[in-house]
């Protein structure tokens, strides 16, 4: 990726500061454009390395987020670890960190310090709640912030519980808009010769990522949320589950023909979404009935040819022989040192062949040296 003609970020160089999972997976997407990714570690390792099953120093979590960086080891609670650090962020065009606020400041390495140093640069603060507030100083992880901006709520069972989204969405979201904020202040650093300081929470982007559904509420005030089009859910066939999805008016008038359900064709008050929605179950209900006789094949079958929206669940390593997977080239084989031959699933936009995440101080001494710190 990094040294190619054709990668809009060639030349760059991001300071990565940041541990787990937001902070690294942003600086990630900063290299997949081309840019080059020093990775900054303390001694122990980011705590990435240590979430999950781990081998040969290396967690799914350290290597997705971490993949084609060059690692160093410094010690920043010594002077001799400080001024090193100094010395990186003198010189690098982005910095990214997600230490708690005043920590990157008490360190030397704050926003205002390296804009003194560096005019130019772009720093990236990523927290859980912002800079300053009621709640600035508390440490937040995905988990919590699922909980308390009201995901949780949002994905409750059939029954009304409360479940956590089963993964990461609110880090990588998170990163996500830190990357795109950065490559914007990179373009205006380019045209107006000053960087800017990027701060993203995870409170901001947990709302963001909600939006439609936080305004929906505030239109129809008391009421809880339901269905935006019926009939529509999770449906077990003979042999497995299969979602099916209600787009338009036009595409119920194709399952009830398909399904057979004239009365429904018949029902004026079935016409619209307004009119489905109040009846919801019982639309559901009569489609369990109907797709609980026949296999998922022959449903998919079916509702392909009438354009009706559907997904068979299944577990994720399915997508490896999935045959639109496979045309789109949708993995790259990623040789990972102590761990073997891994299948890495390539970013939008990505080509050529992944590195592999480094080591735990790997790239140290050739840094230092290339810094002239050795």
């Amino acid at each position: 990726m990094a040294g190619r003609d054709d990668a809009p970020l060639d030349g760059l160089t991001v300071l990565d500061m940041s541990q787990g999972i937001a902070g690294p997976y942003c600086a990630l997407l900063l290299r997949q454009q081309g840019a080059r990714v020093i990775k900054v570690e303390p001694p122990a390792g980011d705590w990435s390395r240590h979430m999950g099953r781990a081998r040969g120093g290396q967690t799914a979590i350290s290597i997705a987020c971490n993949a084609g960086k060059e690692g160093i080891v410094l010690d920043t609670r010594t002077e001799a670890g400080r001024d090193r650090l100094h010395a990186l962020a003198r010189r690098a065009d982005v910095v990214v960190q997600n230490f708690r606020p005043g920590v990157a400041a008490r360190l030397g390495a704050g926003q205002a310090e390296l804009a003194a140093l560096n005019p130019k640069q772009v720093y990236v603060s990523i927290s859980g709640y912002g800079s300053d507030g009621p709640l600035a100083r508390l440490p937040v992880l995905d988990t919590n912030m699922q909980a308390v901006s009201g995901l949780m709520h949002v994905n409750r069972d059939a029954s009304g519980q409360p479940r956590r989204i089963g993964f990461f969405v609110v880090d990588l979201g998170t990163a996500l808009y830190a990357a795109q904020c950065a490559l914007a202040a990179l373009y205006r650093a380019a045209v107006g010769g000053r960087g800017r300081h990027v701060e993203v929470s995870m409170l901001q982007v947990s709302a963001a990522l909600q939006s439609y559904v936080l305004l929906d509420d505030a239109m129809f005030p008391g009421e809880e949320a339901t269905a935006f089009n019926a009939p529509t859910g999770l449906f077990q066939a003979a042999d497995g589950l299969l979602y099916v999805s209600m787009l338009d008016d036009a595409m119920f008038v194709r399952l009830a023909r398909l399904l057979g359900c004239d009365d429904w064709l018949a029902d004026a008050s079935l016409r619209t979404s307004a009119g489905r929605i109040p009846r919801a179950a019982e639309l559901n209900s009569r489609v369990a009935a109907l797709l609980a006789a026949g296999s998922v094949a022959h449903w998919e079958e079916l509702l392909r040819a009438h354009e009706i929206l559907f997904g068979r669940v299944q577990h994720p390593r399915a997508l490896h022989s999935h045959p639109q997977a496979l045309h789109a080239g949708l993995f790259a084989p990623l040789a990972q040192p102590g761990v073997g031959e891994l299948p890495w699933p390539r970013l939008p936009g990505q080509s050529g062949r992944p590195a592999p995440a480094p080591a735990l101080g790997q790239h140290t001494e050739a840094i230092l040296r290339e810094y002239g710190l050795a």
